[in-house]
């Protein structure tokens, strides 16, 4: 008898790590597609610059560690992309540039590259910009009008701000609101999402119970729960973000702690804050608590009491 012997993970499965990033990146497409309708050309120059910045810094840096290209699988791509569409549609061309050379080299290749790294890259770079240029990544614009976030008006205003919010779902949904880039439109991100899920790239339990502990927390805590889920960027976070392999937990039971944490979070950061949004920072601090989970929240070893 023939036997095999490997170290774990023990898993066979005939998708590589090349057609799952590029798989994402073709999910990111429709995404661009409609925030360049929404904001004009100038968006595209920043998805563009911020894409090229990832994957030239990652080129330079694995030419410089004397490492192999590890370009061509897809990850440096999805970083750039993501990071321009968290950033709003009015940055000046250098912020992207700038940002996604840090997401990579500090969020990714100094912890050891693709695999290694323990905060979203996109996430880590975007962080660094509002601590750098917190007025360049708080100002927001539609048709060329300068103008605050719904979340922003809500926070400030409160919900009667709002003449009606039936045409406020809408516009949500639709992403004819101010915000950045790729969070406007809560429907086509839903869309790619749901794509992604029927691909079996992502796992649905991570965007399932984080839109839905926001939406319950929300409620729970005297807010608009539909509003809470339509507006800034929980759609994008949620599938696109927390469901980035290497950040969040191993096992089901510990994705769903780690979803769960990331709701409550996003509501608490929303609503007693001096910030109106809260989905990066929910994430990168469940990121931070990603060992602990898979530390407490693991299998039992075969043969064992």
């Amino acid at each position: 008898m023939k036997l095999d012997f490997s170290f774990s993970p023990h898993l066979r499965n005939k998708d590589k790590v090349e057609n799952i990033m590029w798989t994402v990146v073709a999910a990111l497409v429709p995404v661009c597609a409609v925030s360049v309708y929404v904001f004009g050309m100038y968006a595209l120059w920043i998805i563009i610059l911020s894409t090229a910045s990832a994957v030239m810094t990652e080129a330079l840096l694995m030419k410089a560690m004397k490492k192999e290209n590890t370009i061509n699988d897809g990850s440096a791509f999805i970083t750039g992309m993501l990071l321009a569409l968290t950033l709003p549609p009015t940055v000046p061309l250098w912020l992207p540039i700038v940002g996604a050379a840090f997401a990579i080299a500090i969020g990714k290749v100094v912890f050891g590259g693709l695999g290694a790294n323990i905060f979203n890259p996109a996430l880590v770079g975007r962080s660094f910009l509002v601590a750098s240029w917190p007025v360049l990544m708080t100002t927001w614009a539609i048709d060329g009008i300068t103008t605050a976030t719904p979340l922003a008006i809500a926070k400030i205003e409160g919900m009667t701000a709002f003449a009606s919010k039936n045409i406020l779902y809408k516009s949500l949904l639709l992403g004819n609101v101010a915000g950045s880039i790729g969070e406007t439109s809560a429907l086509v991100l839903l869309a790619c999402g749901v794509f992604l899920i029927f691909r079996k790239i992502i796992d649905w339990k991570i965007p399932f119970f984080y839109i839905g502990t926001v939406f319950a927390f929300s409620w729970l805590l005297g807010g608009d729960p539909v509003f809470h889920i339509l507006a800034g960027g929980l759609f994008i976070g949620a599938f696109f973000m927390a469901t980035d392999y290497v950040t969040n937990p191993m096992t089901g039971s510990g994705r769903i702690i780690f979803a769960v944490g990331c709701g409550i979070l996003t509501v608490l950061i929303r609503l007693f804050s001096g910030m109106p949004g809260g989905v990066s920072y929910s994430i990168l601090l469940m990121n931070a608590l990603t060992p602990i989970i898979d530390r407490h929240i693991k299998p039992k070893r075969f043969g064992t009491k």
